[in-house]
């Protein structure tokens, strides 16, 4: 026979998953942020008003890794620098879809094999296409 307060008890792990959930969860998450937060505004503040304010013609010179200054900085540069970027991140981003493959290639079988095959192939297609138009070629 079941008893009538049986319905009212609560389940442990049902009432665990609702108090994370809650808002009130997640306010030691907001007090460290408020935390990390202050602490940087505090420390630039300080270092703002406590440290040294002498301008010099030496400190004020744009100092690029102990290289004498040549010529403008704001020349333009070459577009293959920016295309070459872009494709090494294409072809690296590529790599990182390896590694599902990598790790459940037993599970996935001869259709993974295939689907990794069509993935490659596209990836191989796209660099031939970019090896025809010449985007890694340098000279100009």
């Amino acid at each position: 026979m079941i008893h009538w307060n049986f319905f009212l008890q609560t389940n442990p792990a049902v009432t665990i998953a609702q108090d994370i959930n809650e808002p009130s969860s997640y306010f030691p998450v907001g007090i460290q942020l408020l935390f990390a937060v202050g602490l940087v505004a505090l420390i630039m503040v300080l270092t703002h008003l406590l440290g040294p304010k002498r301008a010099t013609a030496d400190k004020l010179e744009n100092f690029e890794s102990g290289i004498e200054i040549h010529g403008n900085a704001r020349q333009p540069m070459a577009v293959k620098y920016f295309l070459v970027a872009i494709l090494f991140v294409l072809f690296d981003v590529e790599v990182i879809f390896f590694y599902p493959y990598a790790v459940n290639f037993k599970q996935l079988g001869w259709d993974g094999f295939m689907a990794v095959l069509m993935f490659v192939g596209f990836f191989l297609c796209g660099f031939f296409y970019i090896l025809k138009k010449g985007a890694l070629n340098w000279e100009d």
